[in-house]
């Protein structure tokens, strides 16, 4: 319990320091006439990631979390990734402090226990290369808010939405504003916005010093690795050449160092504190959209590209033999796309949605090898009204790729069927049943390292998502229930091998079932809370092995925000129990319950300018945040001072 004694000072020093500093640096009172409403409440929101048309949120029918922004505010996260660890049923990892990835070994989101089946999206296209994306160097101010749809999204946006779709909605109007905020471990943010009529234009720099012994790792020797810095620059420009026409363009950019250790002798290492390696590690993407919307149509077309690099020396091998080698890799992935997409209403009770995608895919890896592909695809929704109370929904995809390397081409037809049955004018039962699909990537099928096998033959994962659920409001209250079973064939794997010290990928099988609950609770005082539920059981099966488990089986997530008059205070968690660490060459183990939690309180000095004293990891926990052989540990207690002011 030392732990939780220690947390219990640090949390109450935060109280302290958080209402001493903000009501100090401001003075005097906040006038009511001129203090914005600090929190509009809508229960009843729109949704258009589900159904790819604007639906009320109470009649989708699946399972779907909206984040706005000023939800994503009450977080306390700088960016996206971070903002996404206490959704409910959604697995957390992180390997640097501030969501910091670890080279191409990035911070995946899992949705439901499907490790590779979340498609990101910025504005509705996808942003994910090579099935990865770096959430991290999305900051929270530039964010209009985050569609989350859970049970897969495969039918209607293509592969990789198998587990879920993430949909990050930029802001269209951004505030003339600037922040400025410092902490703990050398941490440093600055953020500006700017508006000139049809340009928006921002700008976000976050810094991260030491932080000694994020990993551990006894299984070659004993060794830790300590993070010595992080930088993440990004830049969001953004031009509304009307109502429906809009040319956004995003830079971002990260770099992160890591040194890892020997805490003993091993083999050929001499002696204790012995370095085994130091790496550089850096991305640089582009993201460029230009989006078309009207009533009845709309058409997007984008262009992703990124390089990853990684530079550094190493001493000695994984296995503590004596290397002195330069470590030097640098890959390239790009994706440029079209998505058209036009709406009928046919009658008062039908309306249907057909669409045609194409993106070419192209992967250069650390051998400077070149492959590229084209991915086309028709899709079509029909809905129809069977009577005042019941709703059915019917969609297909055609996907198939062209010109891949080795004629190693690919075809899937997948279909879904959506069933709503309207209880009252706010609460409304479903059921849904629809296939996915997940291609493999480039890197999966020829190699992304040279300890990497290539696997040309991987066939396409496929599965089905089964889900029931119940959605309703009620004055102050939001009520959603789902019970889902996934059941994925050919699951995309990677599995180590400890003797030739390099890993495969094969195909395995994959079955989730599991229940979620949550409410949102918003009262007429100034609180509001949140909680969620989610029972699973997660497993997979590779061949000729026993089912195994992965991930945890209990998550546990809550808040409570409080928003009157100058303050506004936010406090949430989420915790996730019954744990497995699952190596990919050994059967899975147990691991302690990581809980994950922040305070964040700001306080509003006038309408120009608010305080903000951000408290991560609250209880000061070393929990691993990671789910396979080696453990990545939470940033212990941390804390982000911010100045905001509007212009």
């Amino acid at each position: 319990m030392a732990y939780l004694r220690r947390g219990k000072i640090k949390l109450t020093q935060g109280l302290f320091l958080s209402a001493l500093i903000l009501s100090s640096i401001c003075s005097g009172k906040v006038q009511a006439a001129e203090v914005d409403q600090l929190e509009t409440f809508a229960l009843d929101q729109i949704v258009v990631t589900a159904t790819r048309s604007e639906k009320r949120d109470v009649d989708v029918a699946a399972s779907t979390t909206i984040l706005t922004a000023k939800d994503l505010q009450n977080t306390g996260a700088s960016n996206i990734q971070t903002a996404l660890a206490k959704v409910p049923g959604l697995a957390y990892k992180t390997f640097g402090p501030g969501g910091s990835a670890f080279g191409t070994m990035s911070n995946e989101i899992t949705i439901r226990g499907v490790s590779n089946g979340t498609l990101v999206m910025i504005n509705g296209s996808p942003i994910n290369l090579r099935g990865k994306y770096y959430l991290d160097s999305i900051p929270v101010e530039n964010v209009e808010r985050v569609e989350i749809i859970k049970g897969g999204g495969a039918v209607l946006y293509g592969s990789e939405a198998m587990g879920g779709v993430i949909n990050i909605i930029m802001k269209k109007e951004f505030a003339n504003s600037i922040t400025a905020g410092v902490g703990n471990y050398g941490q440093q943010k600055y953020d500006l916005t700017l508006n000139a009529d049809k340009l928006n234009v921002g700008y976000n720099l976050e810094k991260w010093g030491n932080v000694n012994t994020i990993s551990k790792n006894t299984d070659k020797g004993n060794k830790h690795t300590d993070a010595t810095g992080s930088e993440k620059n990004s830049i969001l420009m953004e031009y509304n050449f009307n109502d429906k026409l809009q040319l956004m363009y995003n830079y971002l950019e990260t770099e992160a160092s890591y040194d890892t250790w020997f805490d003993g002798a091993y083999k050929s290492v001499p002696a204790t504190g012995s370095l085994q390696q130091n790496r550089k590690y850096g991305t640089k993407q582009n993201v460029v959209q230009l989006n078309y919307t009207d009533d009845n149509f709309k058409a997007k077309a984008y262009y992703n590209q990124n390089k990853l690099t990684a530079d550094g020396f190493t001493k000695y091998d994984t296995s503590g033999n004596l290397k002195n080698t330069i470590y030097d890799t640098d890959e390239k992935n790009r994706t440029y796309g079209v998505d058209l997409q036009k709406n009928w209403d046919l009658n008062t009770r039908t309306k249907t949605i057909l669409g045609f995608t194409y993106q070419n895919e192209f992967y250069t890896d650390y051998s400077t090898k070149k492959y590229d592909r084209n991915n086309l695809a028709f899709y079509g929704q029909w809905e129809q009204k069977l009577s005042d109370l019941n709703t059915l929904s019917l969609s297909a995809r055609e996907t198939w790729t062209t010109g891949a390397p080795g004629d190693q081409n690919y075809n899937n037809f997948s279909a879904q069927g959506q069933l709503s049955h309207k209880l009252a004018e706010n609460e409304n039962l479903y059921a849904s049943v629809g296939q996915s699909f997940i291609m493999p990537t480039f890197a999966q099928m020829y190699g992304s390292s040279d300890t990497a096998i290539p696997n040309p033959g991987l066939k396409e994962q496929t599965g089905v998502n089964y889900e029931m659920g119940w959605k309703k409001i009620s004055g102050d209250h939001s009520w959603k229930m789902a019970v889902y079973h996934i059941d994925i064939t050919d699951n995309i794997s990677a599995k180590w091998n400890k003797t030739k010290s390099n890993y495969t990928y094969s195909n395995e099988d994959f079955i989730n079932t599991g229940l979620e609950l949550t409410a949102d609770i918003h009262d007429q005082n100034g609180w509001s809370y949140n909680w969620g539920i989610n029972l699973s059981n997660p497993k997979a099966k590779q061949e000729g092995s026993d089912w195994d488990r992965k991930y945890g089986k209990l998550q546990v997530t809550g808040g409570v925000t409080y928003a009157k008059d100058k303050w506004r205070s936010s406090l949430t968690g989420s915790y996730m129990g019954k744990r497995v660490a699952a190596p990919s060459s050994e059967k899975s183990s147990a691991l302690k319950p990581y809980f994950l939690t922040s305070l964040t309180t700001t306080y509003i000095c006038d309408k120009n300018s608010e305080i903000t004293l951000s408290l991560e990891n609250i209880f000061d926990r070393k929990d691993i945040l990671n789910h396979s052989g080696s453990e990545y540990y939470a940033t212990p207690f941390n804390f982000l001072l911010s100045y905001n002011y509007k212009f």
